[in-house]
């Protein structure tokens, strides 16, 4: 067993020993999604949502959600709470580069915010019939580079921040806008055209989300711009990087 797979599999055993940012990145999407898709109307077809229902509008929301939890909260505070512990200035003087512990973390959150994106589009499927993205292989390209781009700037944060308390707080510079344009507070299609507009171009990248979702063609400029956030995020979290 590698270096690296041992520090991922006691990272792995590390998270799931408080479980709630797991369990809330797995089952809280969903949980919402069957607690909105009760609200009448929601299964509806409307006019506000461009002739679709609110919940098949609502569904690459609820991969914001996922995303921004585990990328702008959780892997934010778990680096600065080793950060303030010392653990990351012990690592940097052993043989074990500090970098497997960061890579491990990545690794541990994005399988949790995958597995809790599947769940939500099996489950928005089997009970509100839902349909599926028209165009897989786009979705999957743009939903990776959502993941990405999201991370980048949780890594940002998780960079600088000296505490666990202060990077919560940082966090939430990134956190409020990144859900509040990805349509969770306010569903998309109601929110001023100019915000939609905006929201259109920033991480995870919901409306080409739902663009591959319901087969309209993505936007390239749109995966360009994540693309851009994915590459100049990553850069400036290794620029900014302290390891104590």
């Amino acid at each position: 067993m590698s270096t690296f797979t041992k520090i991922t599999a006691t990272e792995a055993k590390i998270f799931l020993r408080s479980p709630f940012m797991a369990i809330a990145g797995v089952l809280l999407p969903s949980i919402l999604l069957l607690a909105v898709g009760a609200i009448p109307g929601m299964t509806k077809p409307s006019d506000a949502a461009g002739g679709y229902r609110f919940i098949d509008a609502w569904v690459p929301s609820l991969v914001v959600i996922s995303l921004a939890m585990l990328a702008l909260q959780s892997i934010p505070a778990a680096v600065a709470a080793y950060r303030e512990q010392g653990v990351l200035r012990r690592l940097a003087t052993t043989p074990v580069h500090p970098a497997n512990l960061l890579v491990a973390q990545l690794v541990i959150h994005v399988v949790v915010a995958l597995a809790g994106i599947a769940l939500v589009l099996g489950l928005a499927n089997a009970v509100y019939d839902v349909p599926l993205p028209k165009h897989p292989l786009m979705f999957v390209v743009t939903l990776l580079l959502g993941v990405v781009s999201t991370f980048a700037l949780g890594l940002i944060t998780a960079s600088v921040a000296g505490t666990a308390k202060s990077a919560n707080g940082l966090a939430m510079v990134t956190f409020v806008p990144i859900m509040f344009f990805g349509g969770v507070y306010l569903p998309r299609p109601l929110l001023p055209s100019v915000l939609q507009r905006i929201g259109d171009y920033v991480p995870p990248g919901p409306q080409p989300l739902q663009d591959t979702w319901v087969g309209t063609g993505v936007q390239p400029l749109q995966l360009a711009a994540l693309a851009a956030f994915a590459v100049l995020g990553t850069a400036l979290a290794a620029r900014l990087f302290r390891w104590e």
